[in-house]
């Protein structure tokens, strides 16, 4: 892994690295797109650039690998790499467009570091760099074989189903008429639309069908804002615009959010909000594979009305023999759930529960640390992101 010489090099100066890596991730970008533009307008998320999260995602990323290799020089991060490897695969990301990243990334670190730069010090960041880049490549080539395909498929939208106010189903079938492999139980596709302005953008969305059936189903929360403004005009334009008969490009299905092996464990799916997606997906595999052991399901919502796939998350867990369900909302709790925010205090978590978490970053970290509370093992708690994964960046 990271050489003796380069990991003396890098640990002397992460400390700068780290306390400028939000500037260099800023002049990183400035330089990517005034080179590149088509790769904002048709490959990176525009609202995540506005927003500021994907810089930050990026900056979190890079810290976290570093130091990961100065302390643990013979081993790399495979769980932190597997995660961006799906999401760049979902995006159809290329082996050349690392050297492209390459350029302009460590043009950024030279302007921001000046003189700070010597050719020891490039030397060794490079190692950093091609060590991090070049594992992301092998494991995207292994998910593109397993996929079969690295580029989008066209599907035609058969079914529009409004869940509530702001979800809306989508399920879609093939353009060519060509067979419909099978999903893991919370894996994501990625989803491009044409906008008004030309630009080709593209979203991830999570599963939210059974894993056998003939269809791909996707569940779309409305994000606030508009076609004009970078946040929420994807979501926006599926809702406003995409009707029975139309027609999007969907990548194969990614993601490591997924069913490890029962083995007999208790397992825990807990979500809020439109975190239910891929939580609703697992419990149907759940119930076709005839599991036994206890599942406890919770969820937390803003009210009942606003909890999308509600029918399908009840009707999926009473599928299960040994399933315990627990809802909280904020408001217009009914008789059977708890008004406020999920809290699993009076809930049983027995002992070797395997816990999968999906939904707002705060929600999540709340559950993770009320599991470990509860003695449940940091190995067996697992979580997806939807949008840049921004836990490790926030420390």
């Amino acid at each position: 892994m990271l050489s003796e010489q380069s990991a003396a090099t890098v640990r002397a100066t992460l400390p700068a690295v780290g306390a400028a890596i939000g500037e260099i991730t800023e002049r990183f970008y400035a330089r990517l797109f005034a080179a590149h533009p088509e790769l904002l307008r048709d490959l990176f998320n525009r609202g995540n650039q506005a927003s500021g999260a994907q810089k930050q995602a990026l900056a979190g990323s890079i810290a976290a690998f570093a130091t990961y290799l100065v302390e643990h020089p013979d081993q790399r991060p495979d769980a932190m790499l597997g995660r961006i490897a799906h999401k760049h695969a979902s995006l159809g990301v290329a082996p050349e467009q690392y050297d492209v990243v390459h350029t302009h990334l460590f043009a950024a670190i030279a302007e921001v570091l000046g003189e700070a730069v010597t050719p020891e010090v490039a030397a060794a960041w490079d190692e950093v760099y091609w060590l991090m880049a070049n594992a992301l490549i092998a494991v995207e080539k292994r998910l593109y074989e397993e996929s079969g395909s690295r580029g989008p498929r066209e599907w035609e939208v058969v079914e529009r189903v409004e869940e509530t106010a702001d979800v809306v189903s989508l399920r879609l079938r093939p353009v060519d008429g060509g067979p419909v492999a099978a999903f893991r139980a919370g894996q994501y596709v990625s989803v491009q639309v044409e906008l008004s302005d030309g630009a080709r953008q593209i979203r991830q969305y999570s599963l939210s069908g059974a894993p056998g059936e003939s269809v791909r189903q996707i569940s779309v929360k409305r994000v606030p804002g508009d076609e004009a403004a970078p946040d929420g005009e994807v979501s926006n334009h599926l809702h406003a615009r995409v009707r029975t008969g139309d027609v999007l490009r969907l990548s194969e299905p990614y993601g490591d959010l997924v069913l490890g092996d029962p083995d007999g464990r208790p397992l825990l799916l807990a979500s809020a909000g439109i975190g239910v997606t891929p939580m609703v997906a697992m419990l149907a595999a759940l119930a076709a594979d005839g599991h036994t052991t206890p599942v406890t399901v919770v969820h937390g919502d803003r009210s009942p009305a606003d909890h999308a796939l509600r029918t399908d998350h009840e009707a999926y867990a009473q599928k299960l023999p040994d399933a315990s369900v627990h809802f909280f909302y904020e408001r217009d709790a009914e008789p059977g759930t708890r008004t406020g925010l999920v809290d699993l205090d009076g809930i049983a978590v027995p002992a070797g529960t395997r816990a999968y978490l999906c939904g707002p970053l705060p929600f999540m970290r709340a559950v993770r640390g009320q599991l470990l509370e509860k003695g449940v093992a940091p190995a067996d708690i697992h979580y997806e992101v939807f949008g840049p994964d921004l836990w490790l960046a926030q420390g």
